[in-house]
């Protein structure tokens, strides 16, 4: 071989080689997955699920880290200004998308200063009253919540929360405006909606799947396009009544924008991996959601058009921002 030809080929493998690299050589270290909500929640567990399966995948400890604080903002911010290595990762939900809204200003920007890599799972609300509601779908809510607005009220845990877009949606599709009161947490406003403090509420489906069960809470419809296991036999919005109405919760994980695509390609191919084991679907499902991967560009797009559906409901609704 000519010694010309030799040291093109050299040249060329040489410029190569920052590319293949990043990708052979990660990870070298345990990977983050940063969580901006306490142990516990949804995002928390979709999050724990994952790491298990990632570590085994990827050869590396895949630890949690919880960092609470400002609707998921800290944690958000704390991603979006790592290095741009691949080890730190943020698993992301809905909340993301509707800290955007809530908020004049953020420290980032939720969609271009994020590397998306999958989607993990969707998870639906559920619109649940005291068993004594006078009304058992959702044609029937809205004619009675249309017809004396001004006795009946929800409340959910706090300002600004899926939750509280969820029913200021149903509102706004239902031609109704009621009297929201804004809680603290979960626990709080099941009890008052058992007190009768409130009149509905919308909550994850596992939160209250219990009372449902037991018939202390009476569950109206799910707010996902589907009906879920856990509840097969309470309808959607859309097929009782109120079509056009989604509310679904989401949980995705990305990375700083920037990271270099070798390691983007290895971690989105480690996550689809995972989705594809059994025993992950499963776990997946007792928590109440439903598995789905998707790609980098999927999960990005879908974090826009969530920001944009609920900075219409935001206006609308006049809930004010932060």
């Amino acid at each position: 071989m000519p010694r010309s030809l030799r040291l093109a080929i050299a040249l060329a493998v040489f410029a190569l080689a920052p590319s293949i690299a990043p990708a052979q050589e990660w990870p070298n270290r345990p990977i983050r997955i940063l969580v901006g909500f306490g142990a516990g929640g949804g995002t928390d567990l979709a999050a724990r699920i994952m790491a298990q399966p990632l570590s085994e995948i990827l050869g590396q400890p895949v630890v949690v880290e919880n960092r609470p604080g400002a609707g998921g903002v800290t944690a958000a911010d704390a991603v979006a200004k790592s290095a741009k290595d691949g080890h730190t990762a943020l698993m992301m939900s809905n909340a993301h998308a509707v800290s955007a809204v809530v908020n004049k200003a953020l420290p980032y920007d939720p969609v271009k200063d994020f590397q998306m890599l999958s989607m993990v799972g969707t998870a639906g609300l559920i619109m649940v009253t005291a068993p004594d509601f006078p009304a058992t779908d959702v044609k029937g809510a809205v004619a009675v919540l249309k017809a004396s607005a001004e006795k009946f009220n929800f409340g959910t845990p706090g300002v600004g929360t899926t939750q509280h877009f969820a029913a200021e949606l149903f509102g706004q599709l239902g031609g109704f405006k009621v009297t929201h009161i804004p809680y603290r947490s979960t626990p709080q406003v099941t009890t008052a909606l058992l007190a009768k403090e409130i009149t509905y509420t919308f909550e994850l489906i596992q939160t209250v799947v219990g009372q449902i069960d037991s018939g202390t809470l009476k569950a109206i419809a799910v707010t996902s396009p589907a009906r879920y296991p856990s509840v097969p036999n309470v309808p959607t919005f859309a097929e009782s009544g109120l079509p056009g109405y989604d509310v679904t919760s989401w949980y995705g994980i990305s990375l700083p924008a920037g990271t270099p695509k070798p390691i983007v390609d290895k971690f989105h191919k480690a996550m689809v991996d995972a989705l594809n084991r059994e025993t992950v679907r499963a776990q997946i499902l007792k928590a109440g959601a439903l598995y789905r991967s998707s790609t980098p560009d999927e999960l990005s797009a879908h974090v826009a058009a969530e920001i944009a559906k609920w900075s219409a409901v935001r206006e609308k609704a006049g809930i004010p921002q932060q």
